[in-house]
Parts: structure tokens; sequence; C-alpha cells
């Protein structure tokens, strides 16, 4: 526990030292939200203002109205709306891959680094870290895909048997066994991206096998910082929904929008802790890792001499 609470505590030092990446993905990441939600802004007002359709949304939020205005012809195809969307939430991904390998050389370095030296970063290490997302994905596909279909077959035998409540206790469970298979798969990359940044590791491989070492050896102590983060992050999510249900009036659009934005930053920097975590484990995994001694070189033209009085 006391491990627990020391890279808990310290990842959260970490976090609050450099909280302007926090801010930075934000409004990164509102920007391009913004720039996506354009189209079906433009085609929603095209309905809404002509129509009184507007009424049944201005007040709260009708599923049934807003499916229907999604269907009238003058509203246009779906694509037109959300393919510019999904173009931009891409771009994020991508940015988030360029400009993370600066965030683990900030979280690992005791002072502020310049502007110069988090860019470098990003530039040296941008193909390294899309190789390791490539690597994820391939990993995390394979496991996730075995336990998916494992999940699927126990449904189906669930739904077999005579006990209501059989099939919604597998699915918990299975859900669960997932998400904390993939936590562990994300504890291993995110060690593997903070060994390619602070040694400066060009073989992404070794970074990779380095990491999963590291993870299986530490996986409890890993394993409960990551999750209590989860839970942090969904208690937030709740508590950020409840206020938005009991305090915000449905027609209050700023306070809908106002909610809505802190509870993605505050989600947004529990995932930048659960990075600082595994890089507040690094530094110190690498600062007590013995350090090998050399034997002293042995001088081979002394020992072959001959010493005085000897034969």
């Amino acid at each position: 526990m006391n491990d627990k609470r020391s890279l808990l505590s310290n990842g959260a030092a970490i976090v609050r030292r450099n909280k302007r990446y926090v801010v930075w993905f934000f409004v990164l990441n509102l920007a391009l939200a913004s720039m996506g939600a354009a189209a079906f802004r433009l085609h929603a007002a095209s309905v809404l203002d002509r129509s009184l359709y507007a009424d049944g949304v201005l007040h709260g939020f009708d599923l049934g109205i807003f499916v229907e205005m999604l269907s009238r012809p003058e509203f246009g195809p779906m694509q037109a709306s959300t393919v510019p969307g999904l173009i931009l939430a891409f771009l994020f991904f991508v940015l988030t891959l360029i400009f993370l390998p600066g965030v683990f050389l900030g979280y690992a370095s005791d002072r502020r680094i310049s502007r110069e030296e988090f860019f470098r970063a990003c530039g040296k290490n941008v193909w390294r870290f899309v190789r390791l997302a490539i690597l994820f994905a391939i990993f995390a596909g394979i496991v996730g895909g075995i336990l998916n279909g494992i999940q699927y077959a126990l449904a189906k035998a669930a739904d077999k048997t005579s006990y209501e409540k059989l099939p919604f206790y597998v699915q918990l469970i299975s859900f669960t066994v997932i998400f904390l298979a993939l936590t562990a798969i994300r504890i291993w990359f995110d060690l593997a991206e903070a060994d390619v940044v602070i040694t400066d590791q060009k073989a992404v491989r070794k970074s990779v096998g380095k990491a999963y070492r590291q993870t299986r050896a530490n996986l409890g102590r890993l394993f409960g910082a990551y999750v209590t983060i989860s839970v942090v992050a969904l208690l937030v999510l709740t508590i950020g929904l409840v206020i938005w249900n009991v305090i915000v009036p449905p027609a209050s659009v700023w306070g809908a929008f106002l909610i809505g934005q802190l509870i993605l930053l505050l989600l947004l920097a529990t995932r930048f802790w659960q990075r600082a975590v595994a890089v507040s484990f690094y530094s110190t995994a690498v600062a007590e890792t013995p350090v090998e001694k050399q034997p002293a070189p042995v001088n081979l033209t002394a020992a072959a001499t001959p010493q005085a009085g000897g034969i």
C-alpha cells in the first residue's frame, strides 16, 4: 500500500508540476472538436432555424425529435456531418503521438524543459511512438478479440440456463476481466514509451521487452495505481453527470457546455496521471538498478614479467 500511495502521490506531483500539458491537450481537443462539430451545426441550423423542431430540443433533449430531424431530406446525408468529426478525431490521435514524447521528457525532468527540448524530443521519437502504437494495437486487438470471443460463448451458454441473473453476472465479470487485461497492456506500453524517451532507445523492440519484464515483475504495484486512477475517473464521470442532470437547467446550453468540458478536462488529467505514474515508476526502477561492477583490467605485461628473486 505504501508503494501504491507513493506512485499515486509522485504521479500527482508530476502532473501538478506540468499541468500545462493537460491544458494544452485540452485546448487542442476543444479546437478540433469545435471544427468537427461545425458541419453538424450547419446542417442542424438549416432545419431548426425554420422549423418547430427547435422547440423540442431547446428546453431539453427529445430523442424522438432528434432522430426525426436527422431523417429529414433537408438535413442532408449523415456522412456529410459525421465524416469531418471522424477525420479531426483521427488528427487529434496523430497529434497526440507527435507531442507525447515531449510530455514524457518533461515528466522525467526535475526542471521545466525549454520549448526547444520539448519539440526536439517530439521530432526524435515520433516514428518510435508510431511503431509502439502499432504494436499496442496488435497486442490489444489479439487479447481483446480472444476475451470477447470467450465472453460471447459464455453469454450464450448463460442464456440457456434457468438462472435469470446469470447472463448479467457473466457480462459484468467478462467486462471486468477485459478491462483489467487491457489496463495491463496499457501499463506495459506506457513503460515502453517512457523507456524510449528517457534512454533515447532507437530499437523499439528492446523497450517493449524491457517494459514487459518490468510490468511482469511489478504488476501488482502498477496495477493498483492504474486501477485506482481509473476508479477516480469513473467517480469524476458519475459525479459530473449527476451535477449535469440535477443542477444544470435543460435550457442552459452554456451550463451544459461548461460541465461537459470540465468532465472532459478531469478525465484527460486522469490519463496524464497514469502516464506520470509510469514515468515515476520507471525513474525509480532505473535509480534502484544495481550497477554491475566490471572486473579490474589485468596487466598482461606485468603478469608475464618475473619478479625479482623469482625463478
